[in-house]
């Protein structure tokens, strides 16, 4: 087993308390979530997962771990969701889009979770939220982060607040944000902000801590500030970075400061989508560093520095390790989006098929390496120009890339695609998640035929309105275009 490969909380020096009974996650499927689950399990805790929709994924991925449907906006499905559970992680998150309905929606979220869990005599709730000074003018995103902290607290049940800045580890959006402003700008634009202090922590260390106050009783019903073991500002997180891949930047000094100016630039140079840049940035102007050190009394191990959480970060990504990644969680509603098998047949379809002596598991392998390193195999310049177009708007862009360059599994992201269902050797189905006036499916099959197979790539097309009908005979020619030479493609790598 290598360094990569050992359970975050192998060093932790707490005791696992497996008799306390079933621990809930919620958010299990996001980022921290999805990590957190793994954790615990090795750990030997009874954990139910909570999603809003099933998937047979969970199961492949969490084998023994219970799944329970349900939506915290939902009361009752909270109720059924918390029943027999004796802690709770709240790991509920979406980045703010700058909507004030979304702030609402996350403390009707709060409420909800927290009176559920009063009622099923839940005996503790473990809450990751956001580092910030609550008597300064907070972001809407750090300021949201401390009133679902405030909610959850106001109620019966003992709540352990964790709170952090910044997370750096694999597959983490300001790891990805920061990474690639290095590797793809010569010149790095510094605003006045861009000296603001901030104590950003690996994502292991993360994890070490919410296990850890789940093993450590008094812990229960305190507020705690858990960083890295270093503070920078964000230039200095910049220079850092640069100096770790060998980068040379030439860096300038600006008067300009517009948040949504710079994250939206930054979203072109970077696969995270513009609104969660915007995001990011708009709490740049906070300083986030830790003032009640208290939990490193009660948790004794050393935490990484920047340094050393990036230097771990790049090793996993170049080994293509990556457990769970910033798109696993985004956008916040993609696990209610409509399923192909639930519209009777959409409006338009268009299948392009090829046949190929090479075997169905070699064909298969090399589909479900699209939109990695070598991108589409052809016609890329296509597929970056309607990324672009998607960016320009404010959608998530085909540079979002994937979590895995060599493997895929139910809900991964390829751009603006999602993987919606996989059947090994059989079928790849893609839904889009790039803006457009319909919805659009992608699918991928492979039919035997006694010595021979028939590759086939279909498009789907539900469109919505006028606009819909337009965008899809405007798009339509260049699919001949793309899609023949997509499958000869795929079929001569195979």
């Amino acid at each position: 087993m290598g360094k990569l490969d050992i359970p975050y909380c192998a060093e932790l020096r707490t005791t696992p308390r497996p008799e306390i009974g079933t621990v809930l996650v919620s958010g299990a499927t996001g980022y921290i979530g999805g990590r957190l689950v793994q954790e615990l399990m090795t750990r030997g805790y009874k954990v139910r997962i909570l999603v809003r929709t099933y998937s047979v994924d969970y199961s492949d991925r969490w084998p023994g771990a219970g799944i329970v449907v349900g939506d915290a906006l939902d009361y009752e499905s909270m109720v059924i969701a918390l029943k027999d559970v004796k802690v709770a992680y709240y790991l509920i998150h979406s980045l703010l889009h700058g909507r004030k309905k979304l702030e609402e929606l996350e403390i009707q979220a709060a409420t909800n979770f927290r009176k559920a869990a009063e009622e099923n005599n839940v005996e503790r709730i473990i809450y990751l939220g956001g580092l910030g000074d609550q008597d300064c003018d907070l972001s809407r995103h750090l300021k949201s982060r401390n009133n679902v902290a405030v909610e959850l607290v106001g109620g019966k049940v003992p709540v352990t607040v964790l709170r952090a800045a910044i997370i750096i580890g694999s597959g983490s959006a300001s790891f990805e944000i920061i990474g690639h402003l290095v590797k793809n700008t010569p010149i790095v634009l510094l605003p006045k902000w861009a000296q603001t202090y901030c104590q950003p922590i690996g994502i292991r260390d993360i994890i070490k801590y919410l296990v850890g106050v789940l093993e450590k009783e008094e812990t229960a019903g305190k507020w705690y500030d858990i960083g890295g073991k270093t503070k920078h500002t964000y230039e200095e997180m910049i220079r850092i970075f640069s100096y770790l891949l060998g980068k040379k930047k030439i860096y300038v000094k600006v008067f300009v400061s517009s948040y949504r100016f710079f994250g939206y630039i930054a979203s072109f140079l970077t696969p995270v989508p513009a609104p969660i840049v915007m995001s990011l940035f708009e709490s740049i102007k906070n300083e986030v560093i830790c003032k009640n050190n208290e939990i490193t009394k009660i948790l004794d191990f050393k935490p990484l520095s920047y340094s050393e959480a990036i230097i771990l970060a790049h090793d996993v990504e170049l080994q293509d390790e990556i457990r769970t990644r910033w798109s696993d969680a985004y956008p916040a509603t993609h696990e209610l989006e409509t399923k192909l098998s639930s519209v009777p047949q959409p409006k338009f379809i268009s299948t392009y098929s090829h046949t190929s002596q090479k075997t169905a598991g070699s064909l298969f392998k090399t589909i479900c390496k699209i939109g990695g390193s070598e991108g589409w195999f052809h016609n890329n310049w296509m597929w970056r120009v309607r990324g672009t177009m998607d960016k320009v708007v404010m959608g998530v862009g085909t540079a979002r890339g994937r979590r895995s360059y060599n493997q895929l599994r139910i809900n991964d992201v390829i751009g603006f695609w999602r993987v919606a269902d996989l059947n090994e050797k059989r079928s790849l189905l893609l839904r889009a998640e790039m803006k457009l006036p319909g919805r659009a499916w992608l699918e991928f099959n492979i039919f035997n035929h006694d010595v021979e197979n028939q590759l086939s790539v279909t498009a789907y097309f539900e469109p919505r309105g006028f606009m819909g009908n337009l965008y899809w005979y405007f798009f339509v020619p260049f699919h001949s275009v793309i899609f023949k030479d997509l499958i000869k493609d795929i079929e001569l790598r195979s």
